[in-house]
């Protein structure tokens, strides 16, 4: 495989099938070669047979570990290599780690091809971001505390729901009404 071939190499680590092949479909179109993983395991196996450029990393994996554990083994597999994270759970907390470990970008879904192939073009950043002067919102704060707690417990909504001091079923109806994936 040449250099030119192996960066155009696109892992994409996500849980649901329908949505992975579906994206996988849609890079291919675009001249990627494009290997999946479900999980950690997965990922290990496809990383001692080669290494992609670009990765796109769910940021909840199903019951495992979370996506910034695959991003941090990614990005110490190849620094160079190029990292998405997609997520229902954004909040700043993730998003600020995801960058630590290595990913180039953090996006909210839904994303299609076009968001993360633009994200994959903005890896190095920019000093041209419009500063806005609106203050984040209560329920906004609200948000971010709870998914940052949902992180630290492994997306527990029981240790969640303790850790934040409100019944569970309070926080099951808080998360029912945005829509997480």
């Amino acid at each position: 495989m040449t250099e030119t071939e192996a960066e155009r190499q696109l892992l994409i680590v996500e849980d649901d099938d329908a949505f992975a092949r579906a994206l996988g479909r849609s890079f291919e179109r675009r001249g990627y070669g494009v290997k999946q993983a479900s999980n950690l395991a997965e990922v290990e196996a496809l990383l001692a047979a080669g290494s992609p450029g670009y990765a796109v990393v769910d940021l909840k994996l199903n019951g495992e570990a979370s996506g910034l554990a695959c991003v941090q083994m990614l990005h110490q597999h190849n620094p160079k290599m190029l990292i998405v994270v997609l997520t229902g759970f954004a909040s700043i907390a993730t998003a600020v780690e995801a960058i630590k470990l290595g990913a180039c970008h953090y996006l909210a879904k839904p994303s299609n091809t076009d968001d993360i192939e633009a994200a994959f073009g903005r890896a190095a950043g920019t000093t041209e971001v419009e500063l806005t002067n609106r203050s984040t919102s209560i329920k906004t704060l609200e948000w971010e505390r709870i998914h940052e707690t949902l992180a630290e417990t492994g997306f527990n909504i029981s240790e969640t729901a303790r850790r934040l001091g409100m019944h569970r079923r309070t926080l099951a109806r808080k998360l029912g009404k945005q829509q997480v994936k």
